[in-house]
């Protein structure tokens, strides 16, 4: 069983920052890509960020040079700084992973419970 379970969402006025973090745990061989997605009411879900083991970055345009994605592998543990937020960043903020939970088993993407990220205008 793996788990991924987010924390640091919450209310935010505009131009302010938050920092979410989400640490997966349980029976895990090894973790490649992991990111974040988010969805807001009424939309579909959109890749937000994303990171792979080695360290490389891809981010979705709306979010490019206010957020940053970083990842501790020692923790299994991927985290999202976002700065100078806008009301249009409002939404439920998932992360996933790209997880081997054995050697020779496939790898699969496993996804967090959402947190809230609430900015005000």
């Amino acid at each position: 069983q793996v788990q991924l379970v987010e924390s640091g969402g919450g209310l935010v006025q505009a131009g302010g920052s938050l920092r979410l973090s989400c640490a997966a745990s349980g029976s895990i061989f090894s973790i490649n890509d992991m990111g974040w997605s988010r969805q807001a009411p009424g939309k579909q879900r959109e890749l937000v960020a994303n990171i792979t083991r080695g360290g490389s970055t891809n981010y979705s345009d709306s979010v490019k040079g206010r957020f940053t994605v970083s990842r501790d592998n020692a923790k299994n543990t991927v985290y999202l700084q976002m700065n100078s937020l806008k009301p249009e960043d409002t939404a439920v903020y998932y992360c996933d992973g790209d997880i081997k939970i054995a050697r020779f088993i496939p790898v699969r993407k496993y996804w967090g419970q959402g947190t809230q990220v609430t900015v005000s205008s």
